[in-house]
């Protein structure tokens, strides 16, 4: 039995694959693999960038695994989604610490505040836990 996938739930695995795609952008910008920088990104310092690479790497493959949940309209998708989109953003907090610029980082804050606070809407929460 397959449920039917609201707008509101398409609109989050598609927010969810674009958080993949900066997170995948912010990997490879810190391992120095881009040629093309959007500000300087560095994570305490250029020893430890590699560290930074690899989490926003995980992070990426996280959100595309949570993006594939989300669009069978599991609802483990939407906790995973909020625990993510909280992680994102703490992530993102700690590469502005560790030197990097807070404009290069400014569409992953974007995209995952939004994605949190639209997660957080009863209506969300109500279109996954709803019994069919």
């Amino acid at each position: 039995m397959s449920r039917k996938r609201p707008i509101g739930i398409t609109l989050l695995a598609i927010l969810a694959a674009l958080a993949a795609l900066l997170a995948f952008l912010h990997a490879l910008q810190m391992s120095g693999l881009l040629p093309v920088n959007f500000g300087d990104l560095a994570f305490f310092g250029p020893q430890t960038s590699w560290l930074g690479a690899l989490l926003w790497a995980l992070l990426g493959l996280i959100y595309l695994w949570v993006t594939r949940m989300l669009w069978l309209v599991d609802a483990r998708g939407w906790t995973f989604l909020v625990l993510i989109s909280a992680f994102d953003l703490i992530m993102a907090a700690l590469s502005i610490i560790g030197r990097s610029d807070w404009h290069s980082l400014l569409p992953s804050i974007v995209i995952n505040g939004l994605t949190l606070i639209y997660c957080l809407l009863p209506s969300t929460k109500e279109a996954f836990f709803v019994k069919q």
